[in-house]
């Protein structure tokens, strides 16, 4: 029997420890989680354990009412508990994202196709050549090479029809992909060539990192649609329900924001006070969700339409994420991409 087969049937006793809330509930490993209530440190300010099912988690600060803890590897979703003084306390659910697959390099959001399969990228370093661009992981997640012949592959896009789309960086094209891999040219002469998104209208917006948003129709005449202060890494896009252009770009400060740029390319602040804010996309209720940190806690940062934002996913590495079939999200850390089950809906990309 498992140390929390064990410990759920067990009530806290008078002075031992309880519980209140655990903040964020969904979480990567090496994310930490802020736990709320009282009796949490033993006496002595010796440390207390918490306990992610079968695994202990390192606790980085506590105090009574008070405590952070660090995500263990090896920790899945289930009961968390708080150990002191031979005492434990009642449990609370934290979902905990599984990886599947490893050894990549995602700067952006993961793509997914109509079938559900996961694409994403190995961009590599500024004009590194790499064996495999592009890995394609089945609904069965398994990993498979997809595109070879490509350097510092960065954002991924589909269209309505099903055609994948990827920006480079190193050359400042859009490129578009076949089923089979094979590439050719779309658009070039972007610069830095990073974030990609469609509207409803299937034009295609490209950002280039030194400062301007392109927009390129469906015969592909392309003219600047917006411009915007440089980013130090990339662009990431994303449409609105309202069908607002939502851009983020890290810069040098620490206290970024996430732009609006209406149709008629306007640009306005949507919300400012993120740490290098990047990847992002929206749910079905018009929650905008952006791989970035809020006041020092790194994650998947909620801001609703009315501009309030709060930590929602804690992890370290994040760079972006996709919503998938089955109210999951697949996310992107520097080096993997992770599934969670989250019971939210993401906003369809291309509406009709």
């Amino acid at each position: 029997m498992g140390f929390s087969d064990r410990i759920l049937g067990k009530k806290s006793t008078n002075g031992g420890p309880h519980i209140e809330s655990v903040s964020p509930v969904l979480a990567l490993a090496g994310g930490e989680v802020r736990i709320a209530g009282s009796g949490l440190r033993p006496p002595q300010y010796q440390r207390p354990r918490v306990q992610f099912g079968d695994v202990e988690g390192g606790v980085v600060i506590s105090s009574d009412a008070f405590l952070v803890a660090r995500v263990p590897e090896g920790a899945t979703s289930g009961p968390v508990v708080v150990a002191a003084e031979g005492h434990i306390s009642n449990a609370h659910t934290v979902k905990v994202a599984v990886p599947i697959a490893e050894s990549l390099h995602p700067v952006t959001n993961p793509a997914l196709d109509a079938q559900g399969n996961i694409y994403a990228t190995f961009s590599g370093s500024r004009g590194q050549k790499v064996p495999v661009a592009i890995f394609k992981i089945d609904t069965n997640y398994v990993v498979k090479p997809f595109v070879m012949e490509m350097m510092n592959a960065t954002a991924i896009a589909f269209d309505r029809q099903g055609q994948m789309y990827v920006s480079s960086r190193h050359d400042g094209a859009v490129y578009r992909v076949a089923q089979n891999g094979s590439m050719t040219t779309y658009a070039e002469g972007m610069g830095v060539a990073t974030g990609m998104a469609f509207d409803r209208n299937q034009n295609l917006y490209v950002g280039d990192r030194s400062g301007t948003i392109f927009k390129i129709g469906r015969d592909q005449q392309m003219f600047v649609f917006a411009t915007l202060e440089p980013s130090v890494s990339a662009y990431h896009l994303a449409f609105g329900p309202q069908g607002d252009l939502f851009v983020t770009g890290p810069t040098t400060s620490s206290f970024d924001c996430v732009h609006r740029i209406d149709p008629q390319g306007t640009v306005h602040t949507f919300f400012r006070g993120l740490g290098r804010p990047q990847g992002l996309a929206f749910d079905s209720l018009g929650n905008l969700y952006v791989a970035a940190s809020l006041s020092g806690r790194r994650g998947i940062v909620k801001i609703t339409p009315e501009g309030k934002a709060s930590l929602e996913v804690a992890g370290h590495g994040l760079v972006g994420l996709a919503f998938a079939p089955g109210r999951s999200v697949i996310l992107a850390t520097t080096d993997a991409v992770h599934h969670l089950s989250w019971n939210n809906a993401g906003l369809p990309l291309l509406p009709e």
